[in-house]
């Protein structure tokens, strides 16, 4: 028995130093040396023999970068050093104020580092001989929160150094959210129903304070170090400690310029204000430092900010214009939106009409009034948002806007959920945007991919009062469909008839037809249950294997299936406790939809095992078959282009951006019939 154990020990040893290799090849030098499903049993069997051996299980292996632990509340603690606030400008005049000051107080012109002002949440990470034992946030720069569960999720995060490295450590950075990881947590919150994200910051800020460790885990966040402290550490600049600390384990950052002179630091600037569009990830200015250690020492610190270091902050567009009115939209999920009505106004590049309001909590502590000039910004945004109020400008008198009580489409009482911001119609059943929407949703790609129908032609079929629910679709006839027709207009005033002739109308029908194929997985998504996304549905689904099973389930037992929490349950108990949804799950069953899960999600070879695929383009069969075809041998659809990527499976008309990244990488692209070959051999 004591030899099992030993060599269990040895085996959990070997594995640790093995993952924590390939973990810093890929997360530090963007080099993995491994496929995706070899990593993956390596990590598996560490987690396996590590609750075989609890007592062997330290608090820095790999396993932790998974999650799992759940935090009801954050403790505080003091930090070592504090953590001060950097002084911030906008102007050029300021730094060259800064650059003078410096000079003078020195009696030489330093050498600067220039840096990119990483848009996200400060972080203080404590190493104690080698391993990760703190992560504390900034909070008020004397004490912070420990966070050090959830950080320890984070891939680029090392748990563990190598090399030469002091007893004690602390590392500084950012933790920062990128746009990619950004736009797919905002498309999944919108799809189920929950209010999106106005930035990156914010969803970062507001993942890293999640008490479920293994949520964070899935929110693709990233440290971005520019900082470290310590007592006796190696190197007398900047510059080079960071570069000792790469060698420890940490990701060098991604731009970092040592300049002599204040020109280059207006260089750099210039060519960052431009560039910073380019970037993957956030940021919102370029910090300039003394690269000297002593140099850094000899300027000092105020009590708040060092006087060593300055950020300059990169100037948002920002534009005052009227608000002329605000409009109630309501969502698929009944969540009403205020959108503000603005007088046409020019900003970066496009002209605005219109800005969202996010909710009422947002009108309220705007403060924003009727007849209010409102300030409305682009930034680093995408979307123009409303930023703040035109005071200079506002009438006397003027009143608060009043948010609506009452659906502006059917009329019902609003309603607030105590743990939600958003307001929402409950009329789910009829009220036209709902009954729409939900529509919408069960046509499109990713649920029963009928796409000879649109929004267009729903809206058609909707107001001809041939369509109130997911289940019409299937009582549709040729000579039902063949002959109707509407003028509609587009924003620009431009008209056009749509109608329902030959073509178009066996087109719907063949489309109706095809979908009677479609997973139950799919189905399940399709039928819009509120905060059942995609992916839920795709576990749900493979848990109860029918739709009896789960609308028969319990709280309990529905919450026994992976990422359905408390609120995920209640909402598929109340759909399927009411009648009219019952109604239709069985008539889409009795038109042959399917309601049991198949086996195809099992594979029927390993020939693609490990393999990590891109599908892009246009194939002789629809996309959803080609990815459930890698499925089937074994493969792993990715969706974004990474050094980790096996191949791009490429049809026609491919994404030249898709293109150009592969070959920048060096990923194979690979043709429909050399897939085929590889499968088929």
């Amino acid at each position: 028995m004591e030899g099992t154990t030993l060599a269990a020990k040895a085996r959990i040893d070997q594995l640790v130093e093995e993952i924590n290799r390939h973990n810093y090849q890929y997360y530090m030098l963007d080099n993995p040396t491994i496929s995706d499903y070899d990593f993956d049993q390596l990590l598996q069997e560490l987690i396996d023999l590590e609750r075989q051996y609890p007592e062997y299980a330290m608090p820095d292996s790999p396993t932790q970068r998974v999650g799992g632990t759940v935090t009801k509340q954050f403790e505080s603690a003091a930090h070592v050093y504090p953590m001060l606030s950097l002084g911030n400008t906008y102007s050029e005049e300021d730094l060259t104020d800064f650059d003078t000051r410096v000079r003078d107080l020195l009696g030489t012109s330093p050498e600067y580092v220039c840096e990119l002002k990483y848009d996200g949440v400060a972080i203080s990470l404590i190493y104690e001989n080698g391993r990760l034992v703190r992560a504390v946030t900034r909070g008020d720069g004397t004490r912070g929160d420990v966070v050090t569960d959830n950080v320890k999720t984070i891939g680029t995060v090392p748990l563990r150094l190598t090399g030469d490295f002091p007893p004690f450590l602390e590392a500084r950075g950012e933790i920062i959210m990128p746009f990619s990881s950004f736009e797919a947590l905002n498309a999944e919150r919108d799809e189920i129903g929950e209010q999106p994200f106005a930035n990156p910051r914010n969803a970062a800020s507001g993942s890293l304070k999640l008490q479920n460790s293994a949520e964070v885990a899935k929110r693709g966040l990233a440290f971005k170090l520019y900082y470290a402290l310590g007592e006796n550490l190696p190197e007398n600049t900047h510059y080079g400690r960071l570069r000792m600390l790469h060698e420890w384990g940490f990701r060098f950052p991604d731009v970092m310029e040592r300049v002599n002179g204040l020109q280059g630091v207006f260089d750099f600037i210039h060519h960052w204000d431009t560039e910073r569009n380019q970037l993957p990830f956030p940021i919102d200015g370029i910090v300039i430092k003394i690269n000297d250690f002593a140099q850094q020492q000899q300027v000092g610190s105020t009590a708040k900010s060092p006087r060593w270091a300055i950020a300059y902050k990169f100037k948002a567009e920002r534009v005052s214009t009227a608000l002329l009115g605000v409009d109630y939209q309501v969502g698929r999920t009944g969540v009403i939106t205020p959108v503000a009505n603005l007088a046409p106004v020019s900003l970066a590049g496009t002209v605005v009409k219109r800005a969202t309001l996010n909710n009422r909590d947002f009108i309220r502590e705007m403060g924003i009034c009727e007849g209010d000039h409102l300030w409305v910004e682009k930034g680093g945004e995408i979307i123009p948002k409303i930023v703040g109020v035109d005071m200079d400008k506002r009438v006397a008198g003027a009143l608060p806007i009043a948010f609506v009580t009452e659906c502006p489409v059917c009329g019902a009482a609003l309603r607030q959920n105590e743990d939600e911001a958003g307001i929402y119609c409950p009329n789910e059943l009829h009220c036209a945007p709902q009954v729409k929407g939900r529509l919408e949703h069960f046509i499109s790609r990713k649920a029963m991919n009928i796409d000879s129908l649109g929004e267009g032609k729903i809206d058609l079929l909707y107001s001809q009062g041939l369509v109130t629910t997911v289940a019409d679709l299937y009582d549709l006839t040729y000579d039902r469909l063949f002959g109707i027709e509407k003028i509609v207009g587009d924003e620009n005033g431009k008209v056009r008839t749509l109608s329902f002739k030959e073509k178009t109308t066996q087109n719907i029908l063949n489309g109706l037809e095809q979908s009677k194929a479609v997973p139950f997985e799919r189905v399940l998504y399709a039928l819009g249950i509120r905060f059942v996304g995609e992916v839920t549905a795709k576990k749900l689904a493979r848990h109860f294997k029918t739709i009896d099973t789960i609308a028969n389930a319990s709280k309990e037992e529905l919450m026994e299936v992976e990422d359905v929490g408390e609120r995920v349950a209640e909402s598929i108990i109340d759909f399927f406790n009411n009648t009219e949804n019952l109604s239709v799950v069985m008539r889409l069953r009795n038109a042959g939809l399917q309601f049991e899960a198949g086996e195809t999600h099992q594979p029927t070879s390993d020939k693609l095992a490990g393999k990590s695929i891109i599908v892009s383009g246009v194939f002789t069969i629809p996309r959803d078959e080609m990815k459930r075809l890698i499925e089937q041998h074994g493969g792993k659809n990715v969706s974004s282009i990474s050094k980790k990527t096996s191949f791009v499976l490429a049809g026609e008309k491919m994404g030249p951006d898709k293109r150009k990244k592969a070959e920048s990488l060096g990923i194979p692209i690979i043709s429909e019939d050399e897939f085929r070959q590889m499968i088929d051999e």
